[in-house]
């Protein structure tokens, strides 16, 4: 199993977005290609990390990230 993970461009980095699964707002952070598996097979996946109010960062599917309301 492979544990290569790679960065991701993305036009919203550094900007205030929303997880539309929790309706939670923050910054988005990186979006990052990670093995998200726990078994043997291999299974790749977009997450953006976002960092809430609290300052703790969280992760979402990439396709949840949309620009937050101003």
């Amino acid at each position: 199993m492979s544990e290569q993970y790679e960065y991701q461009p993305h036009p919203l980095l550094r900007k205030r977005v929303r997880d539309i699964a929790s309706g939670v707002e923050g910054e988005l952070m990186a979006v990052i290609t990670e093995n998200v598996s726990s078994t043997g097979t291999e299974r790749w996946m977009d997450l953006a990390y976002v960092r809430g109010a609290s300052g703790r960062e969280f992760t979402t599917a990439v396709d949840n990230v949309v620009a937050a309301s101003q």
